[in-house]
């Protein structure tokens, strides 16, 4: 009984998250570190209280009343729901329990497929590593969570509880209102299903290949059911459409951080580069037994990630089983190989010395320190506290708090012009009175649209006419901005606003010589009028403006 208090490893797997975000990374800073979460609270508020799910367009004043497809409506919900009566902080601290969850039973899965707690241990760390680059108040998350829970199932059917299967439809109807990675989900399914039919071509014998055969044909009844059951949702077929067209759009990848390839010279790449070594062995040992799923799933999933970097959580979690099966076979095969000594004790000791280790750690738990580690961050987040790291808000140096603070909500409710991650932040703080110019719905702008958003951004040719067609009077920019000396050069533009961060210019008729209401923080900065072909900083580029 005493045994139940006892943390075990899926404790630890629930924790490590929290721990990564919170002293790795900057916690609820790294959360909210991107303006779409304010838009999808406010759609949820608006869908709570107006009883239904939005088909035109809430925000702006650039595109109003066009068709809109809140294809995350069911996240908006309960998020906006959790905003409405508790703030930030309860956003916050239910994605932290999102992603504490994902790894728990990431754990469990991964521990199944390898028999090894060392192993499977080591492996999440990595997947949890890997992943880290992407954690965001957002939707997603929960793709996350229920690519596991779908991973889980279909592992279990493999060996034999094929009727579990049933689950997966059931399964893709909350995910396709949640977010649209349902269709990695479906993918997912499918490629158990080619891996299934590949051995059914290849094999020589009968018998492997009538069940190889009868696997396939019920994987791909289950991905036809999972892809029907995607249809019941408030937009039925044209949301697949809508995403297939979405995701075919070449500016998506030209200029979307989120959807460009990884960088391998950051810090955390280190954890991508071992996936990427481990799941190429776990491909190649599975090529040696006959088996397909596991190579079809890093074939496919190892390219997404390294075409896009949002792709890289989901190769993380899909190719961690088969790569954690795949260490426990070399260990084994190290432990009879024809190698030193050294190297064979060391392979046997890490094989036999973890049996003691599992009969303890697999006893029934009440997973009371998973349960303490969510009080805790829940205390602190409802504490107001002086670090950053538990305070749940927009970072101030980051987004323009300041500019709303000193001249009103008012002042930027009106055909402001700012770029689309201001325009989330201004969507949270001024909605329903303030309307925008942009914001990081990209699906729903379209690429001309930002093509033309990007030129005026990079004052480029005809930048004032596009602002004029508009009818925009008020423009809000980082200072660095390319446009930001382009609009000083300009006898129709003044400065009313500078704090050093942000800069705010008014039209006016006639060159006028006003005060500009500044900070210290901008105060001793350069504020001559520099034009813009002689700027030396790089071009804007869209931070990541995907839908979700």
């Amino acid at each position: 009984m005493v045994m139940a208090f006892f943390p075990s490893l899926t404790d630890a797997a629930f924790i490590l998250p929290l721990i990564f975000l919170y002293l790795r990374l900057e916690g609820a800073q790294t959360l909210l570190g991107d303006g779409d979460t304010g838009w999808h609270l406010r759609t949820g508020e608006w869908i709570l209280a107006n009883g239904r799910v939005p088909d035109r367009d809430l925000f702006s004043f650039t595109k109003a009343g066009e068709p809109w497809y809140a294809w995350e409506w069911l996240w908006d919900v309960l998020f906006g729901w959790l905003h409405l009566h508790w703030g930030l902080g309860a956003v916050v601290f239910a994605s932290s329990l999102v992603l504490a969850l994902t790894f728990a039973l990431l754990f469990r899965l991964v521990r199944r497929a390898c028999d090894h707690e060392f192993i499977a241990i080591a492996l999440t760390i990595t997947a949890c590593g890997a992943s880290a680059l992407h954690w965001l108040a957002r939707p997603h998350l929960f793709t996350l969570l229920l690519l596991v829970i779908l991973l889980s199932i279909l592992e279990r059917a493999r060996e034999g509880r094929s009727r579990l299967l049933l689950w997966i439809p059931l399964l893709m109807i909350p995910w396709t209102n949640l977010h649209g990675g349902f269709i990695a989900g479906i993918m997912v399914v499918v490629a158990y299903a080619a891996g299934e039919a590949t051995v059914w071509l290849v094999s020589a014998d009968p018998e492997r290949n009538r069940a190889a055969l009868a696997r396939a044909r019920l994987y791909a009844w289950t991905a036809a059911a999972a892809l029907a059951a995607s249809l019941l949702n408030p937009y039925g077929y044209k949301l697949h459409l809508h995403i297939w067209r979405y995701l075919r759009d070449p500016f998506l990848y030209r200029t979307i951080l989120e959807y460009q390839s990884a960088d391998f010279q950051r810090a955390d790449a280190v954890f991508f580069q071992l996936l990427l070594l481990v799941g190429a062995v776990a491909a190649w040992r599975a090529l040696r037994r006959g088996e397909f799923t596991t190579p079809i799933l890093y074939l496919l999933w190892g390219q997404a990630a390294l075409f896009a970097v949002r792709n890289v959580p989901i190769f993380a979690i899909v190719i961690a089983p088969g790569a954690a099966a795949a260490l426990r076979e070399t260990l084994e095969e190290l432990a009879a190989a024809p190698v030193r000594e050294r190297l064979r004790r060391w392979a046997r000791g890490l094989l036999d010395g973890v049996a003691d280790f599992a009969q303890l750690d697999r006893l029934p738990r009440l997973h009371a320190a998973s349960l303490a580690a969510s009080l805790l961050l829940g205390v602190l987040l409802s504490a107001s506290p002086a670090s950053p790291r538990f305070r749940a808000e927009y970072d101030p140096k980051r987004y323009p708090a300041r500019v709303i603070e000193t001249l009103g909500a008012e002042a930027l409710a009106d055909r402001v012009f700012t770029h689309d991650e201001w325009g989330d932040y201004l969507i949270y703080r001024l909605f329903p009175k303030g309307k925008v110019f942009v914001d990081g719905r990209s699906d729903f702008y379209g690429s001309r649209f930002d093509e033309a958003l990007l030129n005026t951004m990079n004052a480029r040719w005809g930048w004032e006419q596009h602002l004029a067609g508009y009818g925009v009077e008020t423009v809000l920019l980082p200072v660095e901005a390319p446009l930001t000396g382009a609009l000083k050069a300009s006898p129709r533009w003044r400065v009313v606003y500078d704090d050093g961060m942000a800069i705010v210019f008014r039209l006016v008729r006639e060159p006028d010589a006003s005060s500009i209401v500044s900070t210290g923080d901008g105060s001793g900065r350069d504020r001559r009028a520099s034009r813009p072909q002689n700027l030396n900083q790089p071009e804007t580029q869209l931070p990541r403006r995907s839908n979700s």
